[in-house]
């Protein structure tokens, strides 16, 4: 019996891949649902856990991470409850280590001055305002200005309400609306940007070109594939198929994509600047407030200017609820910090994390999951990276 293993089986000799040579495939891909729960059990095996935990969750909120990243959260975890001096793992711990696994430990000697807290805080407001402002988008469970040791300024983290294998067309433009929301709510509160977006330009420019060279979302190129994969099981990385004429085409409705996406971000919030106001004052002065208070917050001021009836449908009350306030997932890492990169794409079944962390930069699942390591572990999707990376808004 002869095995062999490749991560490029694309460049292998058509020699070795002629029937009778190796008879059987065995495609090692990253876990579903039910892998990690599975893979989640296996590595908790031998680590005390309380009545609290729930690996279901845990799971869901994991989306794209394969076994070593699990173990590490479990492992972590484990940390975290003997730093607290408790005997086993909490619900809390888990959602925690989650987090350090994706964007960091807490970097609480880093200082912000006054006037740049006021820019994550609206940078990240702007992520979650749009996200509970569009009927397609995940709802959010945490918002941070609490920088990171990966470079996030601030985050926001989406939780997805199930595991997606598929996005509609409608969802992702919902996702590039989120993506670049951040950015929209800088220039409408202090009239200029900066570099905190440009993780989650990254991503959104992404998913728009996705949009048109992979899934015939393009109404001037139709269904057309104008871009492959290569790479498949290494960096998924694109390569176009079509002529520098056409290619220059696709920049171009890439960036209209991408402009509408702009101006609509740019409507909602400027519609809503007085839940926006609000929002964001109360995060500048908690630092980290969990999905149940942003939609008590939301709801009181959308109630007291009595739009509730305008919003409709497009208000999603899909909060899920967190055991404590420091718990959340599909993190959206975006601003950037001067020194380091911005980092955090296309959905795919079977991809990326997403720690849709919005870090002044987010990210987001399915989506992201397909382009290659789509927001990983983002995708999830908006906080301000420190000019960094990989979701979840960046």
């Amino acid at each position: 019996m002869v095995l062999a293993a490749t991560n490029s089986p694309e460049v292998l000799d058509q020699a070795l891949l002629r029937p009778g040579r190796f008879d059987r495939r065995v495609v090692v891909d990253k876990p579903d649902l039910k892998g990690r729960v599975e893979t989640l059990k296996v590595h908790s095996k031998n680590v005390s856990m309380d009545e609290t935990v729930d690996l279901d969750a845990i799971a869901l909120a994991t989306s794209g991470a394969v076994g070593s990243e699990l173990a590490n959260m479990i492992n972590e975890a484990a940390i975290l409850a003997v730093k607290k001096g408790r005997k086993a793992v909490s619900q809390q711990d888990l959602f925690e280590a989650v987090e350090v696994v994706l964007v960091g430990q807490e970097k609480k000697n880093r200082v912000l001055s006054k006037e740049e807290r006021r820019i994550v805080s609206y940078h990240e407001v702007g992520h979650a305002l749009v996200s509970a402002l569009q009927k397609d988008s995940e709802p959010v469970q945490k918002i941070t200005i609490v920088p990171r040791t990966m470079g996030a300024l601030g985050y926001v983290m989406n939780v997805p309400e199930e595991e997606k294998y598929l996005n509609t067309e409608k969802e992702i433009r919902a996702m590039l609306v989120e993506f670049v929301a951040g950015r929209a709510a800088e220039e409408i509160v202090f009239d200029t940007v900066t570099t905190g977006a440009a993780n989650d330009i990254e991503k959104a420019t992404r998913i728009a070109r996705s949009m048109v060279t992979q899934y015939g979302m393009s109404k001037k190129f139709g269904l057309i594939g104008l871009e492959v994969t290569a790479s498949q099981y290494l960096d998924n990385r694109p390569v176009m198929n079509c002529s520098d004429a056409t290619a220059a085409e696709v920049d171009k409705e890439v960036m209209q994509i991408l402009k509408d996406s702009y101006d609509e971000a740019k409507r909602l919030l400027t519609e809503h600047r007085r839940t926006m106001d609000k929002i964001a004052e109360f995060l500048i002065e908690k630092e980290t407030i969990t999905g149940k208070e942003f939609m008590e917050i939301f709801h009181q001021c959308e109630g007291e200017g009595n739009n509730t009836e305008k919003l409709g449908a497009r208000i999603s009350d899909r909060v899920v609820e967190v055991l404590t306030d420091q718990s959340a997932v599909d993190v959206d890492s975006d601003v950037p910090d001067a020194g380091s990169g911005a980092g955090t794409d296309t959905p795919d079944a079977g991809s990326d994390v997403s720690v849709d962390v919005s870090s002044s930069d987010q990210s987001q699942t399915s989506v992201e999951q397909q382009s290659g390591r789509q927001d990983p572990i983002p995708e999830q999707s908006g906080g301000q990276a420190s000019t960094e990376q990989p979701e979840a808004t960046n």
